[in-house]
């Protein structure tokens, strides 16, 4: 893998990741337009450190949040911190069952279809529009509200739904706070980045090499720094109400998504 080649992936991978525009999306696009082989998404030990490097990007952000919640845990008692976990466990289930009895379809979406990936950002851009026109609230997110943006979430797993617009758009939707909304948006996904990689280091399918050592690096660096810069920007225009800008980019790309569709 060249060096550029790392560098743009880290960085794609880093802002999408955060801002509600689908990554998946957006790495599906490329290996249409470059060919599958210009992309290595399918080095699943390249796709593993980028997203390796975005959760921590999101741990180094929400740090204070994190250690907060942890200290609680460990009061061994309910409190807040403890129900915000329990909160965080029931968001897992929807994109858990969907892992582990559809996987073999959700590859199969995966195939360079542009038109698919097309019509998704549509439907990113729409929950988009409608969150950002939605009246603001101090409300919290509920064990009920966590259950239904999990089901967000899990949906998000389609190439082409912004996991990050699905989840704070759903959030938004049902009456939460947006800045809670994005709050929990981030911090559900950090477990299941960790649970992902944990069963792919588990299952031997990660395969270790040191030929592309300095490669993998630098994507790593480039997704975490791009990360970082894309989660605290997404938080203040989560606050400001700016979704509506990204719903305008989903649907341009979206649009010319489904045009190259139909060309190709």
């Amino acid at each position: 893998m060249e060096i550029i080649d790392a560098i743009i992936l880290g960085i794609v991978q880093g802002l999408t990741e955060f801002l509600p525009v689908s990554s998946s999306g957006h790495l599906e696009l490329g290996k249409a337009i470059l060919g599958d082989t210009s992309i290595p998404e399918e080095s699943l030990l390249f796709t593993v450190v980028l997203h390796f490097a975005t959760a921590l990007s999101t741990i180094v952000v929400f740090r204070r949040d994190i250690w907060t919640i942890l200290n609680g845990l460990l009061k061994f008692k309910k409190n807040e911190e403890t129900l915000f976990s329990i909160k965080i466990i029931i968001s897992m289930i929807p994109a858990v069952l969907v892992g582990l009895f559809f996987e073999e379809q959700l590859e199969q979406l995966f195939g360079g279809n542009v038109m698919f990936v097309g019509f998704m950002l549509l439907i990113t851009a729409a929950l988009l529009w409608f969150a950002d026109k939605a009246k603001s609230t101090r409300k919290p997110v509920s064990t009920s509200n966590a259950f239904v943006i999990g089901i967000a979430q899990a949906i998000a797993m389609l190439p082409g739904i912004s996991r990050s617009g699905a989840t704070i758009s759903t959030s938004v939707l049902l009456g939460n706070d947006k800045t809670k909304a994005a709050r929990f948006s981030f911090l559900m996904v950090i477990p299941l980045i960790f649970g992902k990689i944990a069963k792919d280091i588990l299952s031997g399918d990660l395969v270790f090499s040191s030929e592309n050592n300095i490669a993998v690096i630098v994507g790593f660096m480039a997704a975490f720094v791009s990360g970082l810069f894309a989660c605290t920007w997404m938080i203040s225009l989560v606050k400001k109400s700016k979704l509506t800008y990204f719903a305008v980019y989903c649907i341009l790309v979206g649009l010319l998504a489904i045009i190259f569709g139909f060309i190709k």
